[in-house]
């Protein structure tokens, strides 16, 4: 009998997937906005028209970063536990042994992020200030970035699983870097909504950095064990795997030439349903 694996989807991950539709839609909108723009050329200054240009549509949508950013800057349950583990009150000592010192997490892994990120988008912003690129296509990356984000986190993070190689997004050690790394192409358009949006995620990165630096143990699950699979509410990692055995269960059915692949940290591999099982997400 195929066993049947039920998964209920928790606040958070709602939340995650919700912010991953509602995204989706702005950088549709955004999209269609500056190519009928650019197709019918009819202002070379208002690259998405009317609509994008409008002052109460331009604050509405910084409003919705700002206070985003503004969530990370304390403690809340409206977020994962991923981007509040720097805080007192989610840490929780481990009980009855001799508390270990934090796992050592490599700087080289980080600095190669760092790397990869700025290189990557100095071409984008380079080619922006030789009048090769407009500023559309950087509010354009902005928006794609965005996007990707939440993707990172519901589905696949090439950065998790080529570069840091951490368990899961809460023992991340760079999850807070997301808000800095999604305005990075705002720093090349010189407007009070793209340096302030800029502005806040810098603070937000020095914040976690500060106390990465003063409380190390309460980023790594030895010493800090909100951050074990056992304390999970979120359950991010059982949708991921639900996803793992429904491509595979394509690929096995299909027998496809050109399989999907899945990317799941080895640690957890063992844990998915066999390949003939029925997985059933409820919601």
């Amino acid at each position: 009998m195929a066993a049947k694996i039920k998964r209920k989807m928790s606040n958070i991950s709602l939340l995650h997937c919700f912010k991953f539709i509602f995204r989706s839609l702005m950088f549709i909108v955004a999209l269609t906005l500056y190519i009928v723009n650019k197709v019918t050329a009819k202002d070379t200054e208002k690259l998405f028209g009317e609509i994008g240009s409008n002052t109460v549509v331009m604050i509405v949508i910084w409003l919705i970063f700002a206070v985003e950013v503004g969530f990370r800057f304390f403690p809340t349950k409206f977020e994962s536990m991923g981007c509040q583990k720097q805080f007192k009150r989610n840490y929780l000592e481990p009980q009855n042994i001799v508390t270990p010192k934090p796992e050592k997490m490599s700087w080289k892994k980080t600095f190669t992020v760092a790397f990869l990120w700025i290189l990557g988008n100095a071409v984008f912003g380079g080619l922006y200030l030789l009048g090769i690129f407009d500023y559309g296509i950087l509010i354009l990356l902005f928006f794609a970035y965005s996007v990707g984000d939440m993707i990172c986190v519901l589905f696949f993070c090439p950065f998790h699983t080529w570069i840091m190689k951490n368990k899961c997004c809460n023992t991340c050690r760079i999850y807070n870097w997301d808000f800095p790394m999604m305005f990075t192409p705002l720093i090349f358009i010189p407007h009070w909504f793209s340096w302030s949006l800029v502005a806040i995620s810098l603070a937000l990165l020095i914040e976690w950095e500060v106390l990465y630096k003063l409380h190390p143990e309460r980023f790594t699950e030895n010493t800090n064990h909100n951050l074990r699979c056992a304390n999970c509410t979120e359950r991010a990692c059982a949708h991921k795997k639900q996803l793992a055995a429904y491509i595979r269960k394509w690929n096995t059915e299909h027998k496809s030439d050109f399989p999907i692949k899945t990317y799941i940290n080895p640690k957890l591999r063992r844990k998915l349903p066999k390949k003939n099982g029925k997985v059933k997400i409820e919601q």
